[in-house]
């Protein structure tokens, strides 16, 4: 089915239509343009150490050619368990030149869902910083890993240049202490500098490589169910990688040209960060400032505060929690051309803070793991707040769904659907799944309820397992949040459905204060006058922090559940 394509007539002037998913048959393709035509500019920076592009081709040469040494099957999955830390960018071009498929692992993983992902993925070797080995050792023996590469946080010092390198190599031994792995059980353990120096000396060669090859297995939970990995191709991550590009040039050309500063808060483990950040960085020539712990605000703030920035790419949680730290705001935000929200709601609130501190308005943009992941997004000459995602990124098609999958007319409310070149192959060895979010005609089916406007611009209305019923009539939370994060006593908030005798449900909302003299009853007063009655919460928790992702967003399943 073709469907018609409002959006186009209201893209950003420069912005093409379509891009060519074929201008690189692999990423590994990509990645050695970029090494060759940046060469000399730095491609990272971590704690005041910079590593040049040249730097990480050659590194992650080396280590490609130990991967081959091992004697790995083409397609093999190598599973990389890093922070935000300097060996992570050379892993990941790593794993790809060896001809092998990369799964990222989120290295605050527990035991167990650490083993189910290396199961699952079938993942013969791992990439994993020292001081998350404890975690690995209680599962290693009952997974596919035979060979462990084990990296310190200070192996990739001798190769950095800067002059705050020393400073670096003392402050890196007051992090969490070494764990080591020990030989046993057919369990192969190296360093990261031993397998740099093992990979120097062997005979490294370049495969062959197709678009259709795997390169990522991104695990998610999907629209609903367990962890499963969305099967990500050379094919469709390029196609993100070049949808983005093509979003952002119109601004970011306003630069002139110079070698662009992007924050690497966001983990690179997952999907927004992987594209945004490294790949496209590492098309447009970018240097990444690798942020490890985004949670310690003093710390990124002193960080940011020797660069002049470009890019900052993060989700809601972070931007509000910056715009309201006093010291952010005395950073030059001279440069910052492009702020992207993504992975959760942008909220007014935030977005108008973030404006007023920085002068750079948030673009909110949408996607999942499965679609590599961006599929739309707002343009970046709106500086103004609108509540929507924006519009469908070049070469994809948004249609809204309902419950039989009939294509809905314009203004009708039903579940996103995406199709374009970033859509994954499907989830690893789950046809099941995969079935049941593919429609017949190639749609990604998002589990996210949504409305498109006669001009193509998509709002979501809530996921459809949020959404909280009350005496019959559907409440959405992202509404409610809207409302209440505009109060200025409050400082974030999420917003539940409870059981409720006389309802059904009944909306509870937990409430992070600003003001701490904020009151219930003002804050339920203040709901009365922007609400209608049974959109109002019945219930309301104070609390001084809400669970959240180590991405940064709000756990509201972990609030409902903690009531059951």
């Amino acid at each position: 089915m073709t469907l018609a394509k409002p959006w186009l007539a209201h893209y950003e002037s420069g912005v093409p239509a379509e891009i060519n998913p074929g201008t690189y048959n692999s990423l590994t393709d990509l990645l050695e343009q970029a090494f060759k035509q940046h060469a000399s500019r730095d491609m990272a920076a971590f704690m005041g150490a910079h590593w040049t592009f040249a730097q990480v081709d050659e590194l992650s040469k080396a280590l490609a050619g130990y991967f081959q040494s091992l004697g790995l099957a083409k397609g093999a999955r190598i599973a990389l368990m890093m922070p935000n830390v300097p060996q992570y960018v050379v892993a990941i071009a790593a794993v790809l030149r060896a001809g092998y498929v990369v799964v990222n692992v989120n290295p605050l993983y527990t035991p167990r869902e650490l083993e189910h992902q290396l199961k699952d993925s079938g993942s013969e070797a791992i990439v994993i910083l020292e001081n998350f080995a404890v975690t690995l050792q209680e599962v290693i023996r009952k997974t596919p890993v035979k060979h462990v590469v084990l990296a310190a946080m200070g192996d990739m010092l001798p190769f950095a240049k800067g002059a705050l390198v020393n400073f670096v190599v003392r402050n890196v031994k007051k992090m969490v202490p070494a764990f080591e792995l020990p030989n046993s059980g057919g369990i192969q353990v190296t360093t990261f500098k031993k397998a740099l120096s093992v990979g120097r000396g062997a005979n490294y060669k370049r495969p062959t490589q197709s678009p259709t090859d795997v390169a990522f297995l991104q695990y998610t939970g999907g629209t609903t169910g367990v962890s499963k990995g969305a099967t990500l191709l050379h094919r469709n991550v390029v196609a993100n990688i070049l949808q983005n590009e093509a979003w952002f040039t119109p601004q970011l050309s306003k630069l002139g040209g110079q070698p662009l500063v992007a924050v690497c808060a966001l983990p690179l483990y997952h999907i927004f960060a992987l594209t945004v950040n490294y790949f496209m960085g590492a098309r447009m020539g970018s240097m990444n400032i690798l942020i490890p712990n985004p949670r310690d605000l003093p710390a990124v703030i002193k960080t940011l505060s020797n660069y002049r920035i470009n890019q900052f790419p993060a989700v809601n949680t972070l931007f509000n929690a910056l715009a309201n730290h006093p010291d952010f705001a005395k950073l030059d935000f001279s440069g910052l051309k492009v702020s992207m929200g993504g992975g959760m709601a942008v909220q007014q609130a935030t977005a108008e803070k973030w404006r007023q501190v920085t002068g750079c308005a948030i673009v909110e943009g949408y996607g999942l793991s499965e679609t590599s992941p961006v599929a739309t997004a707002n343009r970046l000459d709106n500086t103004q707040y609108n509540g929507s995602i924006g519009l469908p990124l070049p070469n994809t098609e948004v249609a809204i769904l309902d419950d039989d999958g009939n294509h809905l007319p314009i203004g009708g409310v039903g579940e996103i659907a995406i199709r374009g070149p970033q859509v994954m192959a499907g989830y690893w060895q789950r046809d099941d799944e995969t079935a049941k979010v593919m429609t017949a005609d190639n749609f990604f089916r998002t589990g996210d309820v949504g409305i498109m406007d006669e001009t193509g611009m998509v709002k979501i209305v809530d996921r459809k397992k949020d959404m909280i019923l009350v005496s019959g009539f559907n409440v959405y939370p992202n509404e409610v949040e809207q409302v209440v994060n505009l109060h200025p006593g409050v400082m974030e908030c999420a917003a539940v459905g409870v059981p409720d005798a006389k309802s059904g449900e009944a909306v509870k909302l937990f409430v992070v204060r600003k003001d701490t003299t904020l009151s219930e009853e003002q804050l339920k007063a203040y709901c009365h006058e922007q609400l209608t009655g049974y959109k109002c919460p019945k219930y309301i928790e104070f609390r001084t922090d809400l669970p959240k992702t180590n991405v940064g967003k709000i756990l509201r399943r972990e609030l409902r559940d903690e009531k059951k």
